[in-house]
């Protein structure tokens, strides 16, 4: 079974913060912006926000939120509750933590700026439904979520930054003409029903579960077997916090076998995750897989076939991987993630770039 990375605070010295600093204020070189296209709209804003986030900060600040592109906790992810990389919402004021969520929001959509926001809310929730019995465990903190920025030497192209908490990791890579890569990217809710409490009731992931199991039962006798790969699902993802997805076999029922009508709701269930990212890197992701062949795609499924049992599915195909996984605290506790199997934290672009573009 994979651990989760533990992450450790790096200690800085020399000038890097100064030179990110530099460039992105406008102090030195500026972001290459790429001519016209979503590419460029991608750049323009993220350089633009990095700015007015970076303008905020004092000079401790930056020297905690600020690193080099290819400093090896770019591509450290983990969603368990632990200290991060980066700069914590508990070191902000309300002005600094407007800009971050700002920044946030370059890289998600509506949508998905507003799950990560109620992902914090829900750890102060479970804070609260756990009460002492949360000092025998790990913190349940809604400040200790961390924003982290890796530049390429000078400030120039590659770009990354990252948002992690406990149940959120937002993973951005901009390679200027190529656009944002925004992946690995975990989304995750507990409780998944609040259970009591002002927000009782409450279901932040309620439309992942529910249109996967609107399809699950659209499907017939013989292909719901055929999706069903396990009476009962592990209790968490299968790729956990993986850098990198390795070969995993396709299993399940092929999009290639199912009806228009189910097709369709695969479609709407796909954009639904896709729908978190900023609509460019949105479109680009969906594109590929279209381009890739959606009729190549499989839908998996393991656990239960009602709610409220534990379950688990998946949507993989040549360049996506989309995990859910509902089965820890009585099946009230869900993981979700989507992985770019290509071009997770910029992955073959990234090369592609380094080949074209040599960086010392």
């Amino acid at each position: 079974m994979m651990k989760p990375v533990t992450y450790v605070r790096p200690r800085w010295t020399g000038l890097f913060p100064a030179v990110i600093t530099a460039a992105l204020l406008g102090c030195g070189a500026q972001p290459p912006r790429p001519a016209g296209g979503a590419a460029g709209s991608d750049t323009a804003a993220w350089a633009g926000t990095a700015r007015t986030f970076l303008s905020t900060l004092n000079d401790r600040q930056r020297a905690v939120a600020s690193f080099p592109f290819d400093h090896p906790e770019r591509t450290r992810w983990a969603y368990v509750p632990e200290r991060r990389t980066g700069i914590p919402l508990q070191m902000m004021d309300a002005g600094q933590r407007a800009a971050a969520f700002e920044f946030l929001s370059t890289g998600l959509s509506e949508r998905g700026t507003g799950l990560a926001r109620g992902i914090i809310e829900l750890e102060g929730i479970l804070r609260d439904l756990e009460g002492a019995g949360s000092l025998l465990g790990p913190p349940r903190d809604p400040e200790l979520y961390f924003l982290a920025l890796f530049a390429g030497p000078g400030g120039t192209h590659p770009w990354g930054w990252s948002f992690e908490g406990h149940h959120l990791s937002v993973n951005v890579t901009d390679l200027g003409p190529h656009g944002q890569i925004v992946a690995p990217l975990f989304m995750g809710a507990n409780p998944a029903r609040v259970p009591s409490g002002p927000r009782a009731g409450t279901r932040l992931l309620a439309a992942e579960e529910d249109l996967a199991f609107e399809l699950l039962h659209m499907l017939d006798p013989r292909q719901r077997a055929r999706a069903t790969i396990a009476a009962q699902p592990s209790e968490d993802i299968l790729t956990r916090n993986v850098p990198v997805v390795g070969g995993m076999a396709f299993a399940g029922l092929p999009a290639a076998e199912m009806t228009i009508a189910q097709q369709r709701q695969l479609r709407r269930l796909l954009e639904l995750y896709a729908g978190r990212m900023a609509d460019s890197a949105a479109s680009r992701q969906l594109r590929r897989i279209d381009e890739a062949g959606f009729e190549r795609l499989h839908f998996a499924w393991a656990g239960a076939h009602q709610p409220r049992e534990p379950h688990y599915y998946r949507i993989h195909g040549p360049t996506v991987l989309v995990e859910y996984d509902n089965a820890q605290s009585n099946a009230n506790h869900v993981h979700t993630v989507w992985r770019d199997l290509e071009n997770d934290f910029g992955g073959d672009l990234l090369r592609r770039h380094y080949a074209r573009q040599p960086h010392r």
